[in-house]
């Protein structure tokens, strides 16, 4: 009986054939397959544009150069998160503040952000976590106190809020396409989108040395750019994501859990987590009959190392530090069989 994993990246003929035109064509940066998946990812997502990167991490720095965070600069994350979320923030100098998360849902509380919002916050960072889509009610915040709203859709793809598509909510939105995620190209990959006509002609530049069509740097960049096979294999991984998120909620309907989904809401279920009171005896339960399980994101963020320094360092946000270490992922992905989700139910009914 084989092992059942969290993730099973897609590969198919059609995305063989894809890689391997995009090498003999002997354009492997800079072409037009990076630009043709940026425009395609943008009409797919609602956006006004959309540029590949290599990363979900190396989207998230481009949006703070977008935005023109740095130094003196506050921008509001949530406690429980990837901790790129907040070392993004880190990383061009300005300080990441970290907010509570809901009971609930998980993503980032409305409320804690209000109470958070100083003269210096400069953007809030929404992750629609697991690929629950954050509380329409940020947007609004944001609005209120016009303040940048950033997407960290990294987990999100094909999630919708209010009739909004992951992608088209913020200002800025940027995804991943690590292979774990639920759409991948090959390898790392990412993709950065903006709502704001003003800052698509920027949100080229960055990703290729801030540098405009004549090849002068008009401001700071760096190197950010997706290869052309990538950019040719998630063409073909964009054809079937609106299938692969199907796949995903109707598996996350047959399996037996209590995770909520936020109204008026579509949750894309790139994790389905449980809430268990012992986490690790639920993961080994899960081990002993073949299925992987793990708890994410165990440590809130202002808690790591690296944030030892940071004046919320021993601050407590009540719900992440009663939750995160209890939160425990089970497969939820397209590629599941029906025998592999009768097995995931009597785990998790034994």
């Amino acid at each position: 009986m084989s092992r059942i994993p969290l993730a099973r990246p897609f590969w198919d003929e059609e995305c063989e054939r894809a890689a391997v035109n995009a090498l003999s064509s002997g354009r492997w940066v800079k072409g037009p397959q990076a630009k043709a998946f940026g425009s395609e990812f943008a009409n797919w997502c609602g956006a006004v544009a959309a540029v590949p990167c290599q990363s979900g991490s190396a989207a998230l720095w481009a949006a703070m150069r977008l935005l023109d965070i740095g130094p003196g600069d506050e921008v509001i994350v949530p406690g429980m998160t990837f901790i790129a979320t907040a070392t993004a923030v880190s990383l061009v100098g300005a300080t990441p503040v970290f907010a509570d998360i809901e009971g609930d849902f998980w993503c980032i509380c409305p409320d804690d952000v209000e109470r958070k919002i100083t003269p210096k916050t400069k953007a809030v960072i929404g992750v629609h976590i697991f690929g629950q889509p954050f509380s329409h009610r940020l947007k609004e915040i944001c609005k209120i106190n016009n303040i940048a709203l950033i997407e960290d859709a990294a987990q999100a793809h094909g999630a919708m809020l209010n009739g909004e598509m992951a992608g088209s909510i913020g200002d800025i939105a940027c995804f991943s396409f690590f292979p774990s995620k639920n759409m991948a190209v090959g390898g790392g990959g990412g993709m950065i989108t903006t709502t704001r006509a003003d800052l698509a002609d920027r949100m080229r530049r960055l990703v290729d040395h801030g540098r405009d069509d004549s090849l002068e740097s008009i401001e700071l960049g760096t190197n950010l750019r997706m290869s052309e096979v990538s950019a040719a294999i998630g063409r073909i991984q964009l054809k079937h994501i609106d299938d692969w998120t199907a796949k995903r909620r109707a598996n996350a309907s047959i399996l037996s859990h209590d995770t909520k989904a936020r109204p008026n809401s579509e949750h894309s279920w790139h994790q389905l987590c449980l809430l268990r009171d012992d986490a690790e005896s639920t993961i080994s339960n899960f081990n002993e009959v073949g299925i992987d399980a793990r708890v994410h994101y165990p440590i809130p963020c202002n808690r790591h190392q690296v944030y030892s320094e940071h004046i919320q360092h021993e601050v407590s946000l009540p719900v992440c530090d009663e939750i995160a270490h209890r939160l425990v992922a089970i497969p939820v992905h397209p590629s599941l069989t029906d025998e592999e989700l009768d097995r995931i139910n009597s785990a998790l009914n034994p």
